[in-house]
């Protein structure tokens, strides 16, 4: 019996150019940055809204809070940047090494502008929680309608 190698057809360029395409805009849509390998990006997030405040968790287990980082940027940008150490192991045999280590930086669009004076933020039980108060430009104003 003879073996064939990968079969070549028309369609199939196309097909892999279509699900690149979608693959960049769930990145783009859902903000879910990947590494080459596929794996997302450090630390994992979830950002929500409440009312008049923007809220960011992060997982963090393990970060020493002087190795750690906050900013607002651009008035809608917060980066978290930070150092992992890696867990040194001084007898025994690597089996598998599945956390990642070293240095990170996430940088999140926030939906709205946000006042950089009231950020809190508190790290409990390797949990970030980042508390942002929108910014007054970004509250909408009720606007007064004279009839003439």
């Amino acid at each position: 019996m003879m073996t064939r190698g990968p079969v070549s057809h028309p369609v199939w360029g196309p097909v892999q150019q279509l699900q690149g395409e979608v693959n960049r805009l769930f990145d783009r849509w859902f903000d879910f940055p990947a590494s080459a390998n596929g794996v997302t990006a450090f630390p994992a997030v979830n950002v929500w809204e409440e009312g008049d405040q923007v809220f960011v968790e992060a997982e963090l287990p393990g970060q020493d809070l002087k190795a750690l980082d906050l900013s607002v940027t651009g008035g809608n940008q917060l980066t978290l940047k930070g150092e992992r150490k890696v867990s040194a192991k001084e007898k025994g045999l690597w089996h598998r090494q599945e956390r990642g280590y070293g240095a990170f930086t996430r940088t999140l669009t926030l939906p709205f502008l946000v006042d950089p004076d009231r950020v809190e933020a508190k790290l409990e039980n390797g949990i970030l929680l980042v508390k942002l108060a929108k910014h007054e430009s970004a509250k909408p104003r009720k606007i007064v309608v004279k009839a003439e």
